[in-house]
């Protein structure tokens, strides 16, 4: 069994910070990637963030330069530091982890609503 935890959600106003944490419990060897993805309502959830193994990032284009992605192996966690939010960032935020090849496990969601 493996379980993601998210926390760090919340209302913020526009131009404010929060920080995504998502700690990955369980029978978990090999974690690959890490990353964050978000769905606002009525449309498709997409990716946000991504972190390898190796500490390789990658962005949406929409984030670079205002979300910094990051990871402590030791404790299977992955965070998300959220800067300079605009309005256009609410959404249900979503942590992902792949497990060796295949196997991709998903968080319950987080709630980050930013306020204009």
């Amino acid at each position: 069994q493996v379980q993601l935890v998210e926390s760090g959600g919340g209302l913020v106003q526009a131009g404010g910070s929060l920080r995504l944490s998502c700690a990955a419990s369980g029978s978990i060897f090999g974690i690959n990637a890490m990353g964050w993805y978000r769905q606002a309502p009525g449309k498709q959830r997409e990716l946000v963030a991504i972190i390898t193994s190796g500490g390789v990032t990658n962005y949406a284009q929409s984030v670079k330069g205002r979300f910094t992605i990051s990871r402590d192996n030791a404790k299977n966690t992955v965070f998300m530091q959220m800067n300079s939010l605009k309005a256009e960032d609410t959404a249900v935020y979503y942590c992902n982890i792949v497990v060796g090849a295949v196997r991709t496990y998903w968080g319950q969601g987080t709630q980050v609503t930013v306020s204009s």
